[in-house]
């Protein structure tokens, strides 16, 4: 379980083919020390299983296992050497609950339609896949790239956000333009109340 507050900025580098797993090492500036083997870590939003880690430097390289489910629903099947991923580890109990409850599961991938840049703050207008878009409200939170945010407004299967420059400065969300892949998380709560409506 994750809380959609971005703690590092990982960098793929190296990438390696292993039949249907694709094992990526990323580094980053978490001491090796605090990452234990097994430990879930939210690599842009989508919760992944450290398999190996190591000390690099002050930081270190920790490295994941890609099944084909994730490759074909996530952008980390278009990731390559050089890619940088937004990092969160897992919640502890008594952690700051500072975004929303994000479990790292990507419902799917969402495309950056617009992007407009004011005041140092930028403005997307993103586009869901339509079985998605209807758990998506205004006001209501969704995470992009494992960032939790507040929707703005909603236009069919539209809708945007608003990013402030400490989130552009400090995740990856500052290098996307139009034409951009995001991965998508809808709101827990929103799925929930989705289905128990269906079921009545």
């Amino acid at each position: 379980m994750f809380t959609g507050i971005v703690t590092d900025m990982g960098e793929v580098i190296a990438i390696e083919e292993r039949g249907a797993l694709r094992r990526l090492r990323i580094a980053c500036a978490y001491p090796a020390e605090g990452i234990a083997l097994g430990a879930s870590i939210a690599c842009s939003g989508t919760c992944l299983t450290v398999v190996a880690v190591e000390q690099k430097g002050a930081g270190a390289i920790f490295d994941i296992d890609a099944a084909a489910e994730t490759l074909a629903r996530t952008t980390v099947g278009r990731w390559e050497v050089g890619s940088r991923a937004n990092l969160e580890r897992a919640l502890k109990i008594g952690d700051e609950l500072g975004g929303h409850i994000v479990t790292g599961h990507v419902d799917g991938t969402a495309q950056v339609i617009s992007r407009e840049d004011f005041d140092g703050m930028a403005r997307f207008v993103i586009e869901a896949p339509h079985d998605l878009a209807r758990f998506i409200a205004q006001k209501g939170s969704v995470t992009l790239d494992g960032v939790s945010l507040t929707v703005n407004e909603v236009d069919g299967d539209r809708f945007s956000v608003l990013i402030i420059p400490h989130t552009l400065a400090v995740t990856t969300i500052g290098a996307r333009k139009a034409g951009d892949w995001f991965n998508l998380e809808v709101d827990l709560m929103a799925r929930y109340a989705a289905r128990l409506a269906e079921a009545k």
